[in-house]
């Protein structure tokens, strides 16, 4: 007889809202990481600390759930983007490697936790995931991808002279491509949700910086905690409409996320 517990989808379904609480989360993870380590000055060690505990703790609660619970699901996502925002800040200010060696190195944690995921399930699906196991690389991948993300977005300003506007047009437009190709083109969609995913990350990332950096570095000097506060706010709002959906559409026995 088939184990019943292994059918329960874990994860969200990959449909447009998805993306807008990503992008949403991403702004948040960057504001909110940016507030404990540069505004409360902790410093990137302790920030890391804190937001290890806070990403251990979430994810800790998704991996024991039984199914897909979207509050749970999408602090988790929240965990990663600010563990990523301290652990690419880290890299960069506290051990000097730079945001260009940061991205050569997470992009190369990213690849290899692909590899070995491929290798193990001899696919890359990230919906639905009903295993223990292949959720664990699934937010091993999530971490990787969202702290590839913060390098490269920092990388744009620090290493390209980009403003914190044109970054976020500069990656806005390579979404826009990865939608293009997704409904235009037979490329695997797999492939174009991870490439999507890094650059989501970015697309916050800068857009967070907008709203926080002094008027004469090209932002809107909103400040860290005030905009982290308008971020949850918003997140919090997306997050009550995901778990009405869901709800909606379990009475109904149709897939949505």
């Amino acid at each position: 007889m088939e184990n019943t517990v292994k059918l329960h989808n874990k994860v969200a379904e990959i449909t447009l809202f998805f993306w807008l609480l990503k992008i949403v989360a991403t702004t948040l993870g960057e504001t909110l990481g940016d507030f404990i380590s540069m505004t409360l000055n902790l410093g990137y060690v302790v920030g890391i600390a804190i937001t290890l505990v806070f990403f251990a703790a979430a994810l800790f609660t998704q991996l024991s759930v039984k199914k897909f619970t979207p509050a749970i699901y999408w602090l988790v996502i929240i965990g990663t983007t600010t563990l990523g925002t301290e652990i690419s800040d880290f890299i960069d200010r506290t051990l000097h490697i730079g945001y260009a060696g940061g991205s050569i190195i997470l992009v190369s944690c990213l690849i290899l936790t692909l590899i070995y995921w491929y290798r193990k399930y001899k696919n890359l699906e990230v919906f639905p995931i009903h295993e223990r196991s292949k959720e664990t690389l699934y937010w091993t991948a999530i971490l990787f991808s969202n702290s590839l993300g913060t390098a490269f977005g920092d990388s744009l300003g620090d290493n390209f002279g980009l403003s914190y506007m044109q970054g976020a047009m500069f990656t806005g437009g390579i979404i826009i491509v990865v939608v293009l190709l997704h409904y235009l083109t037979k490329i695997n969609s797999v492939v174009l949700f991870w490439i999507a995913f890094v650059f989501t990350r970015p697309f916050g990332a800068t857009f967070g910086d907008f709203l926080t950096k002094p008027l004469a570095k090209g932002g809107l000097d909103l400040g860290t905690l005030n905009a982290s506060i308008v971020s949850i706010l918003l997140m919090t709002t997306l997050i009550v409409i995901s778990q009405r959906k869901y709800r909606k559409s379990a009475k109904h026995h149709t897939p949505l996320e």
